[in-house]
């Protein structure tokens, strides 16, 4: 026997799809007032249609390309010297990007201990070079024990030691395919107009921990980084002459294809 609930809430006047459409209006509100006030302000930006994806699926997809034993052991001095390299599905991303673009040579703002260097030159050509910046040598020394360990030659790595904004106006414009920046974050705005000099048309500029610890998203969050890397974010959508994508791969890896113009000749 049906109780009066179930007739209520399946009357042609109040079904179950006409109940949630006045809810889903509610929530998203136009405007709903509260105690007699208009208000707008808390108003969820994220689209209806997106959920946030499973834990299982977003692991799946992050060891989606598995890392072999020179990556681990790179992991391990990584620890060791309290640095943080990009996660497995970021690096797998830098590989196929350096793989698409046939990349011969690449600029790394971001030693740190070799891993994101590794996943680097292995996407790259056989004879293409990474010079890669940091401002810890002993990082650097690290990283060329992983450079070692990967049967890398040494005329592949270029390493620099020193401040990216102290080193990058010393390279040649134009002449690079990919620069990847992960480096200190107050300095990112600063590392896009860098790259963008450094960039032959159609290069790609890539930054590590573009959602930083899901901060960005979070407008409360005012902290420097943050802010630096909203900013970032913000410059890069609006600009015409990238395309550009924001991959929800470790903690974010924002990427922009230089497109090319004949203003640029």
């Amino acid at each position: 026997m049906r109780s009066r609930l179930y007739e209520r809430t399946t009357d042609a006047r109040c079904s179950p799809f006409r109940a949630v459409r006045r809810r889903a209006r509610w929530a998203v509100g136009s405007g709903h007032t509260r105690g007699g006030t208009r208000d707008d302000s808390w108003r969820p930006t994220i689209s209806p249609s997106t959920t946030p994806p499973k834990a299982a699926s977003w692991s799946y997809a992050e060891d989606f390309v598995t890392e072999d034993e020179v990556i681990t052991a790179a992991r391990a001095r990584s620890e060791e010297v309290g640095v943080t390299p990009i996660g497995s599905g970021g690096g797998a991303a830098l590989q196929f990007l350096a793989s698409v673009l046939d990349a011969r040579a690449v600029v790394e703002i971001g030693t740190g201990t070799g891993v994101s260097g590794v996943w680097l030159l292995r996407g790259m050509r056989s004879d293409g070079v990474l010079t890669t910046v940091d401002v810890e040598a002993e990082h650097q020394r690290l990283a060329k024990e992983t450079f070692a360990d990967a049967d890398i030659p040494n005329q592949r790595a270029r390493t620099i030691a020193g401040a990216a904004l102290d080193v990058l106006p010393r390279l040649t414009d134009g002449h690079y395919d990919l620069v990847f920046c992960d480096g200190d974050k107050q300095e990112y705005p600063a590392y896009l107009k860098e790259a963008l000099r450094l960039l032959r048309p159609g290069g790609v500029v890539a930054f590590d921990n573009a959602l930083w610890h899901d901060r960005v998203a979070d407008p409360s969050q005012r902290d420097g980084e943050t802010v630096a890397i909203r900013t970032l974010v913000q410059e890069i959508a609006d600009r015409d002459d990238l395309v550009a994508v924001l991959l929800p791969v470790g903690d974010g890896l924002l990427v922009a294809r230089k497109v090319w113009s004949p203003d640029a000749e």
